[in-house]
């Protein structure tokens, strides 16, 4: 029975993962076994080939029978989130070369190559290693306040140990996720910001205030306060203070997007409202871009209604929805804001595709800025937390993209259409 019992077990696994429930509650649940089974689908792969290696059909067991059975459809359907966890890289480069043109490597430093895009088995066999060891010639430099409210208000940074570019270095702001009420700095995108501090950029990962203690706009002051921390202190640490992007997942992601659409504005900067806290680029992985319930989205109003209002806001839409639309990332935006690369996964749980949909809709329709947009089919959400397949294909796109961008940054203006770049050339 030990057999058919675990197999059941993954076939439930299995099937949340295809189909999740979407409800408010029973999305959370969805999404922490989803996401887990969806990033984790080799190696319970493996797993699910030595359960029925070691337990051969007996004669007369009906129960092994159904076990081995079951083993095999279990078997077919990790195989398929396997493959399209893979299909990641060429769905993440197609949307990079529709924004930005099929030239668009043409302005990193060089091509990638096979090896760089080649998947690190070996991270991938153990993703916790991660957590517990970064690549060699990257350095962590941990809590360095940017603010006075103690532990929620440290930062940490990734930078190479050696220098790669010795005018200063380009600079990313990680911000996590964790419904802003939990999460922490050292658990998040750490694949991500080992991956460029390997390539010479310097990462900083900062904590914040949380709900309920801290309700909103806590969340939103200390991005900015962090932001203005870099441009102010990050030279120190081998970045360039005149190139910062931004990124973050889920309500890292909003918070992400937030910065990045509302540089300077004074009730999200008490105190420091002359700070420059303007960003060049912005990186949200399926973030919360609809506070207000401004799309009409079934899930966003339940959002709102339930949660962030409650939680978050402490207070009511229907009493005050002026604070609701200014923490909106979908009603900020403005023709001034900067590149977007948008990634969001179809089988998320928590956040509805269709809300990073309307939001890069709204940011094509309005902004004089590129716009990238990613959408992965069968990711969960936080699907890059972990070393996996997918996240390092994303990883490795993003790596593009912000080279791409930095490197335009530095020469001419990114976004252009080939068009316009050969009329400034001529």
């Amino acid at each position: 029975m030990g057999l058919l019992r675990r197999q059941l077990a993954l076939a439930a696994l299995n099937a949340n993962a295809f189909h999740p429930p979407r409800g408010l509650r029973s999305g959370v649940y969805a999404f922490a076994a989803g996401w887990l089974t969806t990033e984790l689908a080799p190696q319970l792969l493996g797993l699910t080939a030595l359960d029925a290696a070691t337990h051969p059909p007996r004669a007369g067991d009906r129960s092994r029978a159904a076990g081995l059975a079951l083993a095999a459809a279990n078997a077919a359907a990790l195989g398929v989130m396997v493959a399209q966890a893979q299909r990641a890289r060429g769905g993440v480069e197609t949307a990079l070369t529709d924004a930005l043109g099929v030239d668009y490597v043409e302005q990193l430093d060089q091509a990638p190559t096979p090896a760089d895009l080649a998947l690190p088995w070996r991270q991938l066999a153990t993703p916790l290693r991660v957590f517990r060891r970064g690549p060699d010639g990257v350095q962590v430099e941990r809590d360095i306040a940017y603010a006075d409210a103690g532990r929620r208000t440290m930062l940490d940074v990734y930078r190479p140990s050696e220098p790669v570019h010795p005018g200063g270095a380009p600079v990313l702001l990680q911000v996590h996720g964790g419904a802003w009420r939990v999460g922490s700095k050292e658990t998040q995108a750490v694949p991500l910001m080992q991956h460029l501090a390997s390539k010479g950029w310097v990462c900083v990962a900062i904590n914040y205030r949380l709900a309920p203690r801290d309700p909103w706009p806590a969340h939103i002051v200390d991005v900015k306060r962090a932001i203005a921390w870099v441009r102010q202190h990050i030279g120190a640490y081998g970045g360039d203070p005149s190139y910062l992007a931004i990124t973050g997942g889920s309500a890292g992601g909003h918070l992400a997007a937030l910065a990045a659409l509302t540089p300077g504005d004074p009730d999200f900067q008490p105190g420091f409202k002359d700070a420059d806290t303007h960003v060049e680029a912005a990186v949200p992985h399926y973030g919360v871009y609809d506070f207000a319930g401004a799309t009409g989205l079934p899930r966003a109003i339940r959002m709102r209604d339930r949660f962030l209002g409650p939680l978050i806001l402490r207070r009511r839409f229907a009493d005050d929805p002026a604070p609701f639309e200014a923490a909106s990332p979908l009603l900020r935006i403005t023709p001034d804001a900067p590149d977007f690369l948008v990634l969001h996964g179809t089988a998320d749980s928590l956040v509805d595709v269709e809300q990073a949909r309307l939001f890069v809709d709204r940011l094509r329709e309005v902004s004089d800025r590129s716009v990238v947009y990613a959408e992965l089919p069968g990711a969960q959400h936080a699907f890059d937390t972990l070393p996996s397949i997918r996240s390092a294909h994303v990883v490795r796109a993003i790596d593009r993209y912000l080279h791409w961008h930095w490197n335009g940054w530095r020469g001419r203006p990114v976004g252009d259409s080939p068009a316009e770049v050969a009329e400034d050339q001529s």
